[in-house]
């Protein structure tokens, strides 16, 4: 019956999320139309594949599509939206859609967890990749192994990143659902911690009995959602209780690490990774208990794991200049940044680490003001720059002027508010010296900076020779 509904329109099918889904549909055959604010280098490789992109919203965008797809960014108000609702379209959510992609595939993999679900599921597909196995995935971030982040493979599998920030990810049932960890984010969608837990153990229970649930042990709010589960458990860790574990860890000033993995009380071998981080050698340990689940032999799962470069935005080196070296990354939870800033003190102990932050969200910068307070103790210097609204409503008194101040407050000697983002790269120019290493931190537009930056010293370099 979904052969019916051929013609496909995206709303908002520039995000990530979105614009995977409808590259994997494109592929399929559907006609898939969509729109956005923006065109960007995303909506120029849809319109490759035939995809029709209009710039801006406008009810006559929907055209003659049978069903429409919003993701969670776009509003009722929306002029698309109110004409689906008017001609009596049907009107989903991307996670429907994804969820009807799932369907057509016997074998899934989803990876949820507030942090590492981009990562843990880039690598997951390139170790089933690697391994011959040709998976379709759909991921909220580019892996570079491929380049994409949406992909339309030949086999029986499929893998995908699941979205818990809006409860989203109950619609999936795959076979295999993956928990990273579980943290206090999006609390505007649930009551309390013991419903985040809930939902997470719904999400799991969602396999079928003949699947698996993969499960960081490490995790305390994972582990308090274990005994709630009702279907086949495999749990990853540092620690020896769990079924796949990692041990003998070692860490390398070339942002690398290496160690051995243990299944049960069995050594299989050892795992070198190229991506930086204790979180990363949690990210491996998830993609290799689903290779294991999926009879991936451990000899392909090390050699996939080996050639891993991670994925955009995930500490992603940009560029070095006049000794200055700038990596990007995604952070923006006081738990990612953390574990960011700790990567790199460890693979860069004797430099001086700058870092320039985007808070993303007044709720979460409210929310968390605390935690971000205490969140950049291994950052030498900290630029914070204005808050990225990212659709939302400034709340009174939430302000990354305030936030700089806790940051402060709670005893960092080197943190400034610098106002606008446009401000980044000439203050960061000016406050950079040979050796630095600058991360520039947050999911909305800091990214941008880190090559302003590289060309400001450039031409520095070029005046001064």
């Amino acid at each position: 019956m979904f052969r019916r509904f051929q013609h496909i329109h995206f709303i908002g099918i520039g995000g990530i999320g979105m614009s995977g889904i409808a590259e994997v549909l494109a592929n399929l055959g559907f006609r898939v139309s969509g729109s956005d604010l923006k065109k960007s280098e995303v909506t120029a490789h849809l319109e490759e594949l035939g995809v029709e992109i209009t710039e801006g919203h406008a009810a006559e965008n929907v055209g003659d599509a049978h069903v429409v797809v919003r993701s969670t960014a776009v509003r009722d108000d929306n002029p698309e939206v109110i004409e689906a609702r008017r001609r009596a379209i049907p009107l989903i959510p991307r996670a429907e859609m994804l969820a009807e992609l799932m369907r057509m595939k016997p074998h899934t993999v989803a990876v949820a967890g507030s942090h590492g679900k981009t990562t843990t599921t880039s690598m997951v597909a390139t170790v089933l990749g690697i391994a011959g196995l040709d998976p379709t995935f759909v991921i909220g971030g580019i892996v570079r192994t491929y380049r994409a982040n949406a992909r339309l493979g030949k086999s029986d599998l499929m893998v995908v990143e699941a979205d818990e920030s809006d409860r989203s990810f109950l619609m999936l049932t795959p076979t295999i659902a993956v928990c990273t960890n579980i943290d206090r984010e999006h609390m505007d969608y649930y009551h309390d911690m013991e419903d985040v837990r809930k939902c997470f153990a719904d999400f799991v229970n969602k396999v079928p009995f003949y699947g698996a649930a993969v499960l960081c042990l490490d995790d305390p709010h994972v582990q308090a959602v274990i005994p709630k589960v009702e279907r086949r458990r495999v749990t990853y860790g540092l620690s020896a209780q769990a079924d796949i574990s990692a041990h003998e860890i070692g860490y390398d000033q070339s942002f690398g690490s290496s160690f051995t993995v243990w299944r049960g009380i069995d050594v299989l071998g050892s795992i070198s990774l190229r991506v930086p981080g204790k979180h990363n050698v949690y990210n491996s340990l998830a993609a290799i208990a689903v290779g294991l689940e999926l009879e991936v032999p451990f000899e392909k799962i090390a050699q996939a794991l080996g050639e891993f470069s991670g994925a955009d935005r995930r500490f992603q080196f940009k560029g070095e200049e006049r000794g200055v070296t700038v990596v990007d990354d995604y952070g923006h939870h006081p738990t990612e940044i953390k574990a960011t800033l700790s990567a790199a003190r460890i693979g860069a102990p004797n430099r001086r680490i700058v870092v320039l932050f985007q808070p993303h969200r007044y709720t979460r910068t409210n929310d968390l003001m605390d935690e971000f307070a205490s969140a950049f103790n291994k950052a030498d210097v900290l630029l914070v720059t204005d808050i990225y609204a990212a659709s939302e409503t400034p709340i009174d008194g939430v302000n990354a002027e305030v936030l700089t101040n806790r940051i402060k407050s709670y005893g960092h000697k080197n943190a400034e508010y610098i106002g606008a983002l446009e401000n980044g790269p000439q203050i960061l120019g000016e406050t950079v010296r040979e050796g630095d290493l600058v991360i520039t931190l947050g999911a909305g537009s800091v990214h941008r900076v880190g090559d302003q930056l590289l060309g400001l010293l450039r031409e520095e370099a070029v005046t001064s020779s």
